[in-house]
């Protein structure tokens, strides 16, 4: 068994993807806790796609869990091509999200200044969700050219 850093069924590969489901989880929980979030759409699609980053992460943390309690090998070519393609499809889904809200929260901050006209609506929430949403997709990133890699060593 290749050992690659982060890679599935290894301890750095759990700790890759326990932190992703943190990151997103305080990502969504910041942005939910705001008003305001679900009248633009930019913000409600970086939710739905830190959400599914969520369920991906936390079901994959599990699979870790159980290969490295039963000694089980995750690095077969079958598993890691449907890791890979489905990381790099939610991590597609991630980028766009948080690129597309870290637009919007731009356009409010600085070009037309909402958040300075309308107190109730929660720009600093905003920004701290865009950042941890960006942090989730570099570890998301990270987790998957490791398996890339990996897989890519089988042929």
């Amino acid at each position: 068994m290749k050992r690659v850093v982060g890679s599935p069924g290894t301890w750095s590969g759990m700790a890759l993807r326990l932190s992703q489901c943190v990151f997103a989880a305080a990502s969504v929980f910041s942005m939910v806790s705001g008003f305001g979030y679900s009248n633009y759409s930019a913000y409600f699609y970086m939710n739905l796609a830190l959400i599914l980053q969520l369920m991906w992460s936390l079901g994959l943390a599990c699979k870790d869990i159980f290969a490295l309690r039963n000694k089980k090998d995750l690095h077969t070519p079958d598993n890691l091509f449907i890791i890979v393609m489905v990381d790099w499809v939610v991590a597609t889904f991630m980028f766009s999200g948080a690129c597309a809200s870290a637009s919007l929260t731009i356009f409010f901050m600085w070009d037309v200044n909402f958040c300075e006209t309308y107190s109730k609506l929660a720009c600093r929430q905003f920004v701290l969700s865009v950042v941890l949403a960006f942090i989730t997709w570099l570890l998301q990133a990270a987790s998957s050219f490791s398996a890339f890699w990996l897989l890519v060593s089988f042929s």
